[in-house]
């Protein structure tokens, strides 16, 4: 038993804390405690930084960096990026260049794809016509996002007429069928550039952005914060922009990946029609309606931009599930 301390002698620290270990080897838990509240708050107890509480995007980065149908998608996405830009650097020959002896002929050393029913070389133009898919795509997507958004957030913030307007004007828009719309157009239009097409999607594309950003918005105009933000004297362009826009745009990002893929696949069906992009632009849709009537006599011709464009449209709707399974919390 410990004899009692004199209450005149100096206390000994070490003997300040009782040991609460059994068999008397225990681990003295209120100095371990002690030692715990010495640290400053900004370490943790291995010495290092307090984590930090983490962001819906850097949650999102850390499930997509995860997430094996990411990875692939984006791999595709870069190398069809990369080829869109320098095209040169995998395919050095003319895309337009024809040599009508060679025609509809099939694979021969130096031109892996054969070539087309005018001596074109198809691995070429197939490299080529990345370039107006992809352009096509993102602009698209860009302007729908764009124009979307704006005019779907500003509906659903502010309400009342606006928010009436812009709902019928978009019902209207509904009503129109895509591919018919595009025939009636774009069947005026002589230009043979991207830049007409890329219009057409988005006077037709921008109502169902629209809509999900109206959603959004409403839902996130209910929340605590900015009902906080409004009551402190937030203006209407702070709120939005500092307060809700950064919540709202999620569904709005995630929609407009797969859109991508959607109006490079509308592209290509519109070209095949003869109202899309004109020759002498390249691009996957034109091959295509020019090897549908020689399908039997030059399969190859067909196949490959038709594989091509199965593979780009398929890696960003891939892409806009993983973007979507990320950026929502239910599915965690």
């Amino acid at each position: 038993m410990p004899e009692p301390m004199d209450p005149k002698e100096p206390l000994d620290p070490n003997q300040a804390i009782a040991p609460t270990g059994g068999f008397g080897g225990g681990m003295d838990l209120a100095a371990t405690d002690a030692e715990t509240l010495e640290k400053p708050p900004g370490e943790d107890q291995e010495g290092g930084p307090a984590a930090k509480p983490r962001s819906l995007w850097s949650d999102a980065w850390r499930d997509l960096r995860r997430n094996p149908i990411f990875i692939i998608s984006a791999l595709i996405i870069l190398f069809l990026v990369f080829i869109s830009i320098w095209p040169g650097t995998i395919a050095t020959q003319d895309p337009l260049k024809a040599n009508l002896a060679r025609a509809q002929e099939g694979s021969a050393p130096g031109h892996p794809f054969g070539f087309d029913n005018q001596g074109r070389d198809v691995y070429t133009r197939v490299v080529y016509g990345a370039r107006a898919s992809v352009t096509v795509g993102v602009c698209a997507t860009a302007g729908v996002v764009i124009l979307g958004s704006v005019l779907g957030g500003l509906a659903g913030f502010f309400g009342g007429w606006w928010d009436s307007i812009l709902s019928r004007i978009s019902d209207v828009f509904f009503g129109i069928p895509v591919v018919l719309g595009g025939l009636v157009f774009l069947s005026v239009v002589t230009n043979s550039t991207v830049w007409p097409v890329v219009g057409f999607m988005v006077l037709l594309g921008w109502p169902q952005i629209a809509r999900i950003a109206r959603g959004s918005v409403i839902t996130a105009r209910q929340n605590d914060y900015v009902q906080a933000a409004r009551a402190l004297g937030a203006g209407n362009s702070r709120m939005l922009v500092r307060h809700i826009a950064p919540n709202a745009v999620a569904p709005v990002i995630v929609v407009g990946t797969i859109a991508l893929g959607t109006y490079i696949a509308l592209e290509a069906t519109l070209s095949y029609l003869g109202v899309g992009l004109k020759p002498p632009t390249v691009s996957w849709g034109i091959d295509i309606s020019d090897a549908s009537s020689e399908i039997r006599n030059a399969p190859h011709m067909l196949l490959w931009p038709a594989g091509a464009l199965s593979i780009t449209v398929l890696a960003f709707i891939m892409l806009g599930d993983a973007v979507r399974d990320a950026l929502d919390p239910k599915l965690r």
